[in-house]
């Protein structure tokens, strides 16, 4: 049910429910002693076909049709591969203690399973072990604590016990998130600035490597099915965090003096972001940096101290930039004059930059500093000034979009596809 919900995270529990029994059924006929070697290919042809016929049961897909020209095991091999793309915001919302336990009590294996679908689909960037040891967890606790005695002090007790594995799930689904949208080099990026935000008092070379070991660390085990790799890995990872940052900047020694790594890794990531001090004007790479060996490292420094001095700028803008800039290194150093090429475009960017910065900086920070009923009344006076003929209706829109797109995407932990889309 997990493997499934993850893989078609917009099915419905029917078509999920479906797919599972077919392949249950399947492994209990042909798995089972003296079973007909050819049972398998059998039984998996068959559940090819059915796939393939008009009235499918199972998850709808839309490259479905395109596998279905296929024949033979071509045609298992790209039905199995396909799936829908991730969530990008985790929509399961868990009910009441006493929502839970009536559901439980009517009909606990259903419960189970439609639990396992909702939260799996939910969250299905987190590793698999993960997503296990967590949904285990939490179906073991219902079982418990709708039984007790004393069901909301045990529900109390349970949750405290969870509450490291909650963490790692929601904290690995996010990573995990970001990592599938980006790929390891602009996970590091990504990683680099939001510490830059945070802490923009500390140096590219003491954030570097440990935005580098968070992106080596998902890489490891995002995929994984190694039963705590990614437990013991974001620990490792957070020691080094603390290791490295404790002494620089309080609000993170703060978060790490707790004695559960899972936690402070959590507090780290929840930093909001420090005022910007007074810094330099940036220095601007050189062609040659550029253009040579470690060209991206050049980039990532320049961007790292745009970052760190407009520490409210959203994830989203900042990766729209990084992308920029690396179209344009890609174009410019293998062109047959780099110089000029880079020269032109340092023009162009150089008027559009900044005052772009200076106004995805001074929206999310009016929204990271007042309540959400503040922020709005400002955005509907800056609105109305701005756009003074706009009628009532056309600027409650105006508002309501900007509004909704700095509450999903102006926090660090936004959804990268989603916000991306939405810049």
């Amino acid at each position: 049910i997990i493997a499934n919900s993850r893989k078609y995270s917009n099915a419905t529990f029917e078509e999920i429910d479906h797919l599972v029994r077919e392949i249950v059924s399947l492994a209990e006929s042909c798995c089972a002693e003296g079973a007909d070697p050819s049972c398998y290919d059998a039984g998996s042809s068959a559940l090819s076909a059915k796939s393939c016929s008009g009235a499918s049961p199972f998850p709808f897909h839309p490259g479905t049709a395109a596998c279905c020209t296929q024949q033979g095991l071509e045609q298992k091999l790209c039905l199995a591969a396909l799936r829908h793309p991730p969530q990008q915001l985790p929509r399961y919302i868990q009910p009441s203690n006493e929502e839970l336990c009536q559901a439980f009590k009517k009909d606990p294996k259903d419960f189970a399973d439609r639990f396992l679908y909702e939260y799996a689909s939910s969250y299905g960037q987190a590793p698999l072990p993960v997503l296990l040891g967590s949904t285990r967890s939490f179906l073991s606790m219902v079982s418990t604590c709708c039984i007790s005695p004393m069901p909301t002090a045990c529900f109390l007790k349970e949750k405290l016990a969870r509450k490291s594995l909650s963490l790692l799930t929601l904290m690995s689904n996010r990573a995990c998130s970001r990592f599938a949208a980006y790929g390891k080099d602009k996970v590091t990026f990504s990683y680099l600035t939001s510490l830059a935000q945070k802490m923009p008092a500390v140096s590219f070379e003491d954030l570097f490597p440990l935005a580098e070991d968070a992106a080596e660390v998902f890489s490891q085990c995002c995929d994984s099915v190694a039963e705590d790799c990614m437990q013991r890995k974001l620990s490792e990872h957070t020691a080094k965090a603390c290791g490295a940052l404790a002494a620089r900047d309080e609000r993170v020694a703060d978060c790490c003096k707790g004695k559960n790594l899972m936690e402070n890794y959590f507090c780290i990531s929840a930093l909001p972001p420090a005022p910007a001090p007074k810094l330099p004007e940036v220095p601007k790479p050189m062609d040659k940096q550029l253009c040579g060996e470690d060209g991206a490292r050049h980039a990532k420094r320049y961007l790292f101290e745009l970052a760190r001095r407009h520490p409210s700028v959203p994830e989203a803008a900042l990766n729209m930039i990084y992308d920029t800039s690396t179209q344009v290194r890609e174009e410019c150093c293998s062109a047959k004059d780099p110089s000029s090429c880079l020269q032109a475009k340092r023009q162009l960017v150089g008027e559009k930059l900044p005052p772009f910065l200076e106004k995805a900086n001074q929206f999310c920070g009016q929204y990271n500093q007042f309540t959400f009923l503040d922020f709005k009344k400002r955005l509907q006076e800056s609105l109305k000034q701005a756009q003074p003929a706009a009628g009532a209706e056309l600027l409650g829109q105006l508002v309501e979009q900007r509004a909704d797109f700095a509450s999903t995407c102006c926090p660090h932990n936004s959804p990268p596809l989603y916000c991306s889309s939405k810049v």
